[in-house]
């Protein structure tokens, strides 16, 4: 049992360890964000919030990559989410900037009344 334990602890370490190193001036941090809509909200409003999503990166300097696209998956399990945001940034702090940032919290006025659900993850890429 104390060698199972061991074995564990060695196991988190390494995992810790090997996050961190990804962590260099070569890895990016990701930033995903999927919408679900309320059914009410016109697909003008969709069109909208789409084309007010796509021009921040014109308005925040630290996005470094943006691309979006909608659910196409056959299998079923989007659980009503319909849009895929994927943003790309250098660093934490770029990331501390863009969240506060007005440009992104005029776009957030903008999805008031109109998500029924949103879904955000962030993580390193690990190569």
């Amino acid at each position: 049992m104390r060698n199972l334990f061991l074995l564990l602890a060695i196991c988190a370490l390494s995992s810790i360890n090997a996050q961190t190193m990804n962590q260099t001036k070569d890895s990016v941090l990701r930033h995903v964000v999927l919408f679900k809509f309320k059914p009410e909200t016109t697909a003008g409003k969709i069109i909208e919030i789409e084309r007010a999503f796509n021009a921040l990166p014109d308005k925040i300097q630290v996005i470094k990559d943006f691309e979006w696209g909608t659910n196409n998956s056959p299998e079923g399990l989007d659980k009503g989410f319909t849009h895929c945001f994927f943003l790309t940034f250098k660093s934490e702090a770029d990331r501390a900037i863009y969240l506060p940032h007005p440009a992104h919290k005029a776009f957030g006025a903008l999805l008031k009344n109109h998500l029924a659900d949103v879904l955000v993850v962030d993580y390193w890429v690990t190569n």
